[in-house]
């Protein structure tokens, strides 16, 4: 299992695991476009997949610009396997590399991926308007979360 910078070749596989995830589900996989992912991993931040046996079994994309993670989503028949922290090391690593502005992301209440931010390091901040839990990570827990996992 490795992970390597996203590609624009990556962005069907990309979609088709945004799309067949079990919790977090766009209400229309059509909301989020071939133009959403380009503009996202060129001009507003940078992605990331993990691959396993040349399969892509997640990926993450971060938005430098509003200091958010705009995606981070493993394929439902890759969970458990450290997709997601993967794929989160090294999206952290390069985000903290480039500022220290705080980073937060959205996910619903009661779900693993509630569960996976709480043990990584991510601390709830609010609820945002659509009900989800608003998770933030600052420069400090970074760097002491990092120090734990080396």
């Amino acid at each position: 299992m490795f992970v390597r910078e996203a590609e624009f070749e990556d962005i069907p596989a990309m979609h088709r695991i945004r799309i067949a995830v079990l919790e977090n589900k766009l209400p229309r996989p059509s909301i989020i476009s071939t133009d959403d992912y380009v503009e996202y991993l060129t001009r507003r931040g940078r992605g990331w997949v993990c691959l396993e046996d040349d399969v892509i079994a997640g990926f993450a994309i971060v938005d430098l610009s509003v200091y958010n993670v705009w995606a981070l989503f493993v394929d439902p028949g890759y969970e458990g396997r450290r997709v997601g922290r993967n794929l989160q090391t090294v999206m952290l690593g390069w985000y903290f590399g480039k500022t220290q502005n705080t980073l937060w992301l959205g996910t619903a209440p009661g779900t693993r991926a509630e569960y996976f931010y709480r043990r990584t390091g991510w601390h709830p901040a609010g609820v945002r308007e659509n009900g989800e839990i608003r998770f933030e990570m600052t420069y400090a827990n970074w760097k002491a979360t990092a120090n734990e996992c080396s």
